[in-house]
């Protein structure tokens, strides 16, 4: 088994100090530098205190909630910034822990749901989930009233769907004045109920139709702060200093064929197997690079197989993403943002095993022309003979390098305004 390929010093986010706001970031990745304004009144040397709201049902809430806070750390180094994950703050009033005699709680439940693949016709169940959250409001609006009374921030940043009305209404019953702020992680909303609730609060949307979906429910304009994409962690934005041939061939691979990176979130999934055993099948000759999450199981099944590099759970799928020409995967809003930022175009699925807040996302990749949309994986074959035909694949990559994802740095600037004119 070949070993993960491994960041040089130079390129380790966690040694990396991002400038003063803003300014950091040409140096970085040349092109993508964000205008810089004026500092805005409880700028970088203004002591505030935020409480990001996460939880870790799916890896992208908690992605969001620590890059922010990576960034922020650079950009405001005087705010204080607490995460607070609300799967703790509700473990007394979580039904599967009362259920299972606190040994399986609702993160697990849903975990386990998309590590397995049981997603088919989950609308049903999200909305059933909804209409608990709604029977046990005023429990959970305790523990939440509860939790605010133990100390005020002068934020709150939701970066989770569902809980925002409860988390809101509790924080109001606690404070008139603290303002609340939704980060959307996901590329539009999925109404009722889901991200967007009719309340008077900030929404930060990373897409036109999220930002047309706010405008919908009658959000007051002020309210309403569009960014330029999703937000992504630093060493997304860290320039390519591999040698792409030098990194395949330490992988095992052959420098010059096309490269799928598999990519099912940090679970992994059997179903890139499958992808990859099509794959082999198919009349373009092709090689994957699998990141397998913590599914020793699926990293084992891959090791034999000819033209196949099994990842197993990594930090460094930038790097990866650099090795390879195109992206296989779920259409979540965290990976096919990363993809296509690191210029990669898209091959997903879109059926009825799609999830409800991922379903728009299909209709995204084909509006920017960055990908294809498939009805299922056992078509893989022939999508990847089309995507590889008639230059399709370097119009895509064009398409990629269009979309400028800017929204790690555009959104504390945003929270610093927030604050400014609240205060």
């Amino acid at each position: 088994m070949t070993e993960p390929i491994t960041l040089p010093p130079p390129s380790d986010p966690s040694r990396h100090k991002f400038n003063a706001p803003l300014r950091g970031l040409e140096t970085l990745c040349p092109g993508s530098a964000v205008p810089v304004g004026p500092e805005p009144d409880c700028g970088a040397g203004a002591v505030k205190t935020l409480q990001f709201i996460f939880f870790d049902a799916g890896g992208g809430h908690r992605s969001v909630a620590t890059a922010l806070r990576e960034i922020i750390g650079d950009l405001y180094p005087s705010w204080q910034v607490e995460l607070v994950n609300l799967q703790q703050l509700l473990r007394r009033v979580d039904p599967f822990l009362r259920i299972t005699k606190r040994r399986v709680s609702s993160e697990d439940v849903y975990n386990g749901m998309l590590r397995r693949g049981w997603t088919y016709g989950s609308l049903p169940l999200l909305r059933a989930m909804q209409a608990g959250i709604r029977l046990n409001a005023p429990q959970i609006e305790t523990v939440l009233e509860q939790h605010w009374r133990r100390g005020v921030p002068d934020l709150v940043v939701s970066v989770i769907p569902n809980f925002n009305g409860v988390l809101f209404r509790s924080l109001r019953a606690v404070s008139a004045s603290v303002p609340y702020v939704t980060i959307m992680t996901d590329i539009a909303d999925r109404p009722p109920y889901f991200w967007q609730e009719k309340q008077d609060q900030f929404m930060i949307c990373g897409s036109e139709r999220a930002a047309e979906q706010a405008r919908a429910m009658h959000y007051r304009p002020e309210r309403i702060r569009q960014v330029s994409g999703m937000v992504l962690k630093p060493r997304f934005y860290l320039q390519d200093h591999n040698d792409r041939r030098t990194g395949r061939e330490r992988l095992g691979l052959k420098p010059g064929r096309p490269t799928a990176l598999i990519m099912f979130g940090g679970n992994g999934s059997k179903r890139a197997a499958t992808i990859v055993e099509a794959l082999a099948c198919a009349s373009a000759p092709v090689q994957t690079i699998v990141l397998c999450g913590n599914d020793t199981k699926l990293r084992g099944r891959l090791a034999a197989q000819p033209d196949c590099c099994a990842i197993g759970f990594t930090d460094d799928v930038a790097v990866y993403m650099d090795l390879a020409d195109f992206f296989i995967g779920k259409p979540g809003p965290g990976s096919i943002s990363e993809a296509v930022h690191r210029g990669l175009p898209v091959i997903v699925e879109g059926n009825r095993r799609t999830m409800p807040q991922e379903q728009y996302n299909t209709v995204w990749i084909e509006e920017n022309g960055v990908g294809l949309v498939i009805p299922n994986f056992r078509r893989i074959g022939r999508a990847v003979e089309t995507l590889l035909a008639n230059d399709r694949l370097a119009r895509f990559q064009a398409n990629t390098k269009s979309l400028n994802n800017r929204a790690l740095f555009e959104v504390p600037p945003v929270l610093a305004d927030i604050m400014d004119q609240s205060g």
